[in-house]
Formats: structure tokens, sequence, C-alpha cells
């Protein structure tokens, strides 16, 4: 016998009988998953913030059993203008397995922004048990990208691929500016050596068709969605000020109606991470259902600290047991776009819905 539970648009999904095992408590459940080829022992992967770019932080946030980091971003701003002694010093491990963890060449007193990365990422493997990944912020794909073979080889479990571009040039046009990224992301994962993530902004015309040509250039993953930040104005000095707010709850509906619509469209060694807007174990539940193999946090672990792993896992055992659900495998993909009886739940019909069922209360 199964039960069901209303998806979107009061469509009922199927989840699993608890079989003959009995009744099955919260510690029963299993959060392990798979990401980018990795074993995870837990959904909640740690994204890029000062949480992971410092010791204690990582420390902390492998004590509270994070499944995977992300070490903030490399820019590729940053190595352009910096020297090249991180490209020799990493030169050195050409001939080094990555299960030599312990070895890092020794790098010159006069440290710039690149060997800094590499310092992070030597600290985070030698505290972490959990896979680490590292993060490329880049807009090319020129000869500073074959950071990304090196820092495979100094390592690294995983590599993110951060393309954050504002398209303000009117010159330039969408298809241009998408085939310059294809030609990065297809570099990127041809010269790694390790398995690539990239991380998405949300304004592409066409993002199903997008995500999927990313796929075809090699990507092992897409994370959706990366935030631009907003600037705001100080109206005393007349200046453009960078702003940062934190994530809300609130906003979880957008990764998570491309998530649903993205996973059944995409191969299944394709992974998904989904980030923006998770801040409770509902939240997590909400991820994986509709096709996400982990999501990604910053805002409330920044706001909370890392303990709050703990208390995040407690919260999304504690459901999945409640509704029957052995494993996270149990629950993934079981609301997305393929698995519901109404896919357009997630497209258009679903805005007119939303729009017709609200209630004004003005004179």
């Amino acid at each position: 016998m199964t039960g069901t539970d209303g998806g979107p648009g009061g469509s009922p999904v199927e989840r699993p009988a608890l079989g003959d095992g009995g009744s099955m408590g919260p510690m029963d459940v299993d959060l392990s998953t798979r990401y980018l080829g990795l074993s995870l022992a837990s959904p909640i992967v740690a994204a890029a913030s000062p949480l992971t770019g410092d010791a204690s932080g990582l420390r902390r946030l492998g004590e509270a059993g994070v499944g995977a980091v992300v070490l903030p971003s490399l820019f590729e701003e940053d190595v352009l203008a910096g020297g090249t002694t991180f490209a020799a010093g990493l030169e050195q491990t050409r001939e080094v397995f990555h299960e030599a963890r312990e070895y890092f060449p020794d790098l010159v007193a006069e440290k710039d922004v690149a060997d800094r990365y590499l310092a992070n990422l030597e600290r985070a493997k030698g505290v972490l048990e959990a896979p680490v990944i590292v993060s490329l912020n880049a807009t090319s794909s020129g000869g500073w990208t074959r950071y990304a073979r090196l820092l495979g080889r100094a390592g690294a479990d995983a590599l993110e691929l951060n393309v954050y571009f504002v398209a303000a040039d009117p010159n330039r046009s969408a298809a241009g500016i998408e085939a310059e990224q294809l030609e990065l992301v297809s570099v990127v994962c041809r010269d790694a050596g390790v398995a690539v993530a990239v991380k998405l902004s949300p304004f592409y015309t066409a993002m199903a068709n997008f995500a999927s040509a990313v796929a075809r250039a090699g990507a092992k993953g897409l994370v959706l969605f990366n935030r631009f930040y907003q600037p705001d104005v100080d109206l005393d000095n007349m200046t453009v000020l960078p702003r940062l707010s934190l994530s809300r709850s609130a906003d979880l509906g957008l990764p998570l109606r491309w998530t649903a619509i993205l996973r059944p469209l995409l191969p299944e060694d394709v992974s998904l991470g989904l980030t923006s807007g998770v801040h409770t174990g509902a939240d997590i539940a909400k991820a994986i259902a509709v096709g996400a193999d982990v999501v990604m946090m910053a805002s409330e672990l920044l706001a909370e600290g890392p303990g709050r792993v703990e208390v995040l896992e407690s919260e999304l055992r504690e459901w999945l047991a409640e509704h029957g659900y052995r494993s996270l495998s149990d629950l993934r993909g079981s609301v997305s776009a393929a698995s519901v009886g109404n896919p357009e739940a997630f497209e258009r019909a679903n805005y007119t819905k939303t729009l017709r069922s609200l209630e004004f209360h003005g004179r």
C-alpha cells in the first residue's frame, strides 16, 4: 500500500510504502546522495561564502556533518591581474596522484591571489573528510582557464564554474553571449580533470535549451541559480554601493520551478544542485522532491552558524520518516515535471491560476 501527498496543482504524488519493516524512526532514514559522481553523506552542501574560506569555519562545517563544501571563487579578473607564481608552483604536481593529499608545492613567500586560493584548498583538504569543490568565476575562455586543470591536479574533488555575467552591452546578442559561454564551459570541462558543475543565472531567454547545451558541452552538473547581487545608491555621497542581502525561503520558488522542469530533460548522470532560499528541512525536502541531488546553502549557515547543518538534517529526517520515505532516493524527483499529473503546474498555467486565486481586500 502506498500513500499520497498533494503535488503542485493538487496532483497526487505516490510515495513508497514502509513495507514489512514496521515503524521507522528518523535515524533509520538514509540521507546519503551522489553529486558530480561523488558520494556524499548529506545533501547539504556549504556554498561558497566566508565560512568556506576560513579554517575555523571549514572545521565547524565538517564537525556538523556537511555533505561537501564549495570554496569561495577564484575570479578570472584576479588571476589575470596576478603573477605566475601559482601556475609555476602547481606545475610541480603534474605527476602527483589526487590521493596524495598531503603533498602541496612549496610556494615563494610573495603570494598572489591564486597562491592564496591553493593554500585554502590545502587547508580544506586537511580538515575535511567531505569532498571539497573549488569554484572558478569566469566570463571568457582565455589562457587563464589552465587553472582549472591545475586545481584538479592539486586535489580538488570537483569544480564549480560560475558564469556570472551581466549582459549590458547593446551590441552583443544573446546568441553570441551564449556561444561564448558554451565555449568556456567546453574548455573548462575538457581541461579540469575532475567533474565540473556550471552555476547558471536564471536570465537566459530559453533556459531549457541553454541548460541542455551546457550538459552537451561536458558539464556533469548544473547549479540553479546564481544570485545577482543588486547595487544600491548612497544619496548623501551620490555613489553606488555594493549591497549584500541574505536569501529567504520565499526565494525558493524560482530554482524549484526550473529544477522540476529540467530534471526529466537532462541525462540521468547530470547532477542538479539547488541554491537560493534553502533555510529549513522542509525547503530541502521540496528541493529533493523536484529532482535536486543536493542543496547549496550560504545565507542560513552565515546567519545561524555551521551547527545549523545538524538541525536541518534532523528536520529532514523527521519529515522523511513521518511521510514514509526511507531515503532521499525514494523522494527524489517525485514532484518533477515528469512525475506530477499536471506538468503545466510549473509553467504558464500555474501563473494564470495563481493570479485568479488572489483575493483583493481594498476599497
